[in-house]
């Protein structure tokens, strides 16, 4: 029986997509400096490689996989190289995503003028990638018996913002069909498949910086300072924050919990404004 303290992950195989991001990157650090072995993850192999040296500097046993979350057949291979080098998946976290300016409204594009392909590729990355990566991944766990899928949703899923229609939309459809899967997956194959997402409030990424951030001063925009003020924490989350919620949610202690969405978001969600 295990305890709710319970956050040992040795020997845990975890693959990240979208590990070599800021937060996925972040994620990859706690986890294999908790034990696991992390896989990463993603489309660009520069970024890839910086990613794999940092953690080959905390002497991290991790691996490194290009390739998209929107080619189920990169994805399928990629699932294959992982069991045949380390046996088995045990967890699977879904970090790829992001906005993108085409799809994001502002004082030289209106919501009517939102090109089709923006809004496809935001909603693509975000929801549809999650998806593909739990069919090629999740098909492991199922012949397995067991394992955790962590998506990454977004406080925009709960209340959608301003400007961001395609990635709100997108980081809501997420939610949905983590509740979805989790109850899929429980029902039609096995109890021990878990399915959660963490909805990380504000946290600078290399996707959002320029509406946060305005590059000449360095100073937060009008809509970053909206943010603060509305965090009751008063500032933008660090990607360590998210530490401490992501091994509670993959380690054992947490095995009754599925078909959650945990808000990590400095208490953005609980204050009204007023």
């Amino acid at each position: 029986m295990t305890t709710p303290n319970d956050f040992d992950l040795d020997g845990t195989v975890c693959v990240i997509t979208g590990g070599s991001g800021v937060l996925g990157s972040a994620m990859a650090k706690t986890i294999g400096e908790n034990g696991g072995t992390v896989v990463l993850l993603a489309r660009g192999e520069e970024k890839l490689a910086a990613a794999s040296d940092e953690l080959a500097e905390r002497d991290i046993e991790h691996s490194t996989i290009p390739a998209s979350v929107l080619d189920r057949a990169e994805l399928d291979a990629a699932a294959e190289t992982v069991v045949e080098e380390y046996g088995r998946i045990d967890v699977l976290i879904n970090g790829a995503g992001g906005n993108h300016p085409d799809a994001t409204t502002g004082a030289d594009t209106s919501f009517f003028d939102l090109p089709k392909e923006g809004l496809e590729q935001v909603t693509n990355v975000n929801f549809v990638g999650t998806v593909l990566a739990s069919q090629a991944f999740g098909k492991h766990m199922v012949e397995q018996g067991e394992g955790t899928i962590l998506n990454v949703s977004s406080m925009n899923a709960f209340t959608p913002l301003t400007k961001i229609p395609g990635y709100s939309g997108a980081k809501a459809a997420v939610s949905n069909f983590t509740e979805w899967l989790a109850v899929h997956m429980a029902q039609e194959y096995s109890p021990d498949i878990r399915v959660n997402a963490i909805a990380p409030g504000f946290f600078l990424t290399e996707q959002n910086r320029y509406l946060l951030i305005d590059e000449d001063t360095g100073e937060y925009t009008d809509r970053g300072q909206s943010i603060i003020d509305h965090t009751p924490q008063g500032r933008f989350g660090d990607p360590e924050d998210l530490a401490t919620t992501v091994c509670w949610l993959l380690a054992p202690g947490a095995e009754f919990i599925t078909g959650t969405v945990i808000p990590i978001d400095g208490g953005f969600s609980a204050f009204s404004g007023v």
